[in-house]
Order: C-alpha cells, then structure tokens, then sequence
C-alpha cells in the first residue's frame, strides 16, 4: 500500500551521492511537470488509471528524496483545468484516485506531521467535487502549521487563471481601499498568486512547453527538461537535474521588504483563505 512519503527508497550509495550534492547549492523550491502517466500505461497496455496510479507512487518517492536532499519547498502540476475536457471516464478515475489518496493523506496524519509536510493546493477548488473539497480542505488545515516540506499539489489549476485570481483579488481590495494603486508593484503580485516561483522546474516525458504552468513565476527559473515517463523517474533523473541547477543558477535576488499597507493586505488574503477552508469544512 503506497504511502505518502515512501520510506527507505534509497541505498547507501544514493545517500551518500546525496551528501555529496548538497555540497552546492540545492533549489529551495523545485517544481514538477509530471508527465508521461497515459504513455507509461500505454506502453504497458493497461488502463490510463493505472498510469496515474504508477505516478502517484513515484511522487511519494519524490518526496522522500527532496526530504532527504532538504529541499524545504516542492510544487507538482497534477491536474489542470484543460484536463477536464478529457474523456468523463478518464477524469472521474483522477477525481477518485485524488479521494482515495487524500483520505489516505488524513489516515496518515500523525507521521505526515512528523514529517513536517505542510500541504497546499493550489487551483480553483470550486470546480472540484463538493466531497473532494471537503478532504482537501481538512488535509490543508490538518497541516497549517507544519514547516519542514511545503507541498504545493497544483489541481484544477492554470497559470492564466491563477494570475486572473490573484488580480481579482487587488482590484477587490483596492476598490475596498485597502490598497491604492501606488501599493501594486510586481512583489506584491508575485506574492497574491497561489505559487511562489520556482528556482528549479523539472518536465519528464520530453515536453519541452510550460502548458500553462507557473507562467508568472518562471522569468528566472532553470528549466530541466527530462525524456523519461514520469512513472519511471528515478533518484539518478533527479540529482542530474539538481546538477544541472548548479551549474546554470542565476545570483538569488535581494528579498524586498512589503510596505504596511502591503503586509496588512496579504495578511488578510491569507486570514481568507484559510476562513474559506473552514466553511468548506463545516457544510
């Protein structure tokens, strides 16, 4: 039975090449395309479900070895809003792989919270079904506080409607004067999207495009594109992409600090969403 973060999926040597990585620079937040699931079964001949099966359990490999890499922050694209044009049949197998998985998520609570994992959806949660809602909102406010892993899992979501979202939410407040024009800056947009940007961003399967991922966030991220089926990513794909990080990371940015005005505002956004989270709960 898969768990969330598998454990003792590597060798002594793997660790060993793992202490010797983390001797550069390792990304502080690495992103995932994870592609290839409908080839991989294909390639099988079994079911597309059992592709996207295959790909959770390497995710749970995934994140054991970003664990073990201390790589405090990882974002993987899992389902987007293009998906539900789709066969009905092949979405409703993703939306019950998700039910199945996240409830396993909130059986597995104890040791994810001894992990550290704090879990974060990033998407229009409302056009999900209502009881998916429901599971994602308790396994969110189930780990608010944790602060080891954040794990952002990008479902029903675009990078055009995340920057959509984000400016609905600037013009609300500035219609509201909760901020003035003068306050909007590239920062502050930056910081009301779902995602922050990615040092590092991985796409397995030979796509070389962003399909509509992170869209904003990526003007200075490296870009690693990877041939293999995600089903069949191993630890080797993984620090070669780290490596390839290494060698072609730009300076980190100077941090820009927020205004009051600024602060208050994002305050308030995020006091929103997790208010959001609890009326979903409560229905």
């Amino acid at each position: 039975m898969a768990t969330w973060i598998k454990q003792n999926c590597i060798s002594f040597f793997q660790l060993f090449c793992i202490k010797v990585i983390k001797n550069g620079r390792v990304p502080q937040h690495l992103a995932f395309i994870m592609d290839g699931n409908r080839r991989y079964a294909k390639k099988l001949s079994v079911n597309c479900s059992a592709g996207h099966v295959k790909g959770f359990d390497k995710l749970s490999e995934t994140l054991k070895w970003c664990l073990d890499l201390g790589i405090p922050e990882v974002t993987v694209y899992a389902f987007s809003i293009e998906n539900y044009k789709r066969s009905t049949s092949e979405v409703d197998a993703l939306m019950d792989l998700a039910r199945d998985k996240f409830k396993r998520f909130l059986d597995e609570i104890d040791q994810i919270n001894e992990w550290g994992v704090k879990l974060h959806i990033a998407g229009r949660l409302s056009l999900l079904p209502s009881d998916l809602q429901v599971i994602l909102s308790k396994a969110m406010l189930a780990t608010k506080n944790n602060n080891k892993l954040r794990l952002n899992i990008a479902y029903s979501y675009t990078g055009r409607d995340e920057i959509s979202r984000a400016a609905s939410h600037i013009v609300d407040s500035v219609q509201n004067n909760d901020l003035s024009p003068d306050d909007i800056d590239e920062d502050l947009i930056t910081q009301t999207l779902d995602l922050g940007a990615p040092e590092l961003l991985v796409r397995t399967s030979g796509e070389v495009r962003l399909s509509d991922f992170m869209l904003w966030q990526v003007s200075n991220t490296v870009l690693y594109f990877s041939d293999v089926l995600w089903p069949e990513f191993t630890i080797w794909n993984l620090l070669g992409a780290i490596i390839h990080f290494q060698r072609h990371a730009p300076p980190l940015p100077e941090e820009k600090e927020n205004s009051p005005v600024q602060q208050k505002f994002l305050k308030k956004l995020e006091n929103k969403k997790w208010q959001e989270l609890e009326k979903i709960i409560s229905f």
